[in-house]
């Protein structure tokens, strides 16, 4: 998989992807990972890539220029544009394994009071917003996408069941309560169920707690 990143603040996108799980999936070359500047782009001399609205309002508007250039220069067939904004449809985990299993994302950050709505309507294929929210810039969302997604190409985790019993692989549960040694801390002891090496009693464990955990944190999720 090939991820590049339009942003003005390519460092912020790249500094959580060059650690931990994304940064190993990178060295094994399972995904390449660009963030570009999109003032490179930019045919103003004092290399803006904003102007005022039209029809008046506050802020400034990310213009298209800027954005068409570098969108034709990076997109390939297989590519699939997606633009971060708080008005896109809500990130989900089963939208992070659809776009798993692409070959090349683009991911336009916005800034500002966003983006000229002339690349909506021309450039791009997904408008996706990670809550609802505001955040200073679209470079912090596309860095949670992106890791999202590249976690969950084959190979980036070291057991590959490990993504499938989290929270949210199954869209209306939260994960049940986990546990480590010791057993016993301070007085508290895991459940002796867990220990008690019987899979089909802990099986039974885990699903009456996913339910109980997700009635308690997300009972919208259960509805």
């Amino acid at each position: 998989m090939r991820i590049d990143i339009l942003t003005l603040f390519p460092e912020i996108s790249l500094a959580p992807l060059s650690e931990s799980i994304i940064q190993r999936a990178r060295a094994a070359e399972l995904v390449e990972i660009r963030a570009h500047n999109l003032r490179d782009w930019s045919t103003d001399k004092h290399r803006r890539t904003d102007d005022t609205l039209c029809g008046g309002g506050q802020g400034m508007l990310m213009m298209p220029g800027p954005i068409f250039a570098a969108i034709e220069e990076l997109r390939t067939p297989e590519s699939k544009v997606i633009l971060m904004t708080p008005q896109g449809r809500v990130f989900k985990q089963a939208l992070a394994r659809e776009l798993s299993e692409e070959k090349h994302l683009i991911l336009l950050c916005g800034h500002y009071e966003g983006v000229d709505h002339r690349v909506i309507e021309q450039l791009v294929d997904l408008e996706l917003s990670i809550g609802d929210y505001v955040l200073t810039n679209g470079a912090i969302a596309a860095a949670v996408v992106t890791d999202a997604v590249v976690r969950l190409l084959p190979g980036a985790l070291g057991d590959e069941r490990s993504h499938q019993d989290e929270s949210f692989s199954d869209p209306t549960l939260l994960e049940a309560p986990a546990y480590t040694r010791p057993i016993d801390f301070r007085g508290m002891k895991v459940p002796e169920v867990l220990t008690s090496g019987h899979h089909a009693k802990i099986e039974a464990w885990k699903a009456e707690r996913a339910i109980e955990r997700t009635r308690q944190n997300r009972p919208d999720l259960l509805d």
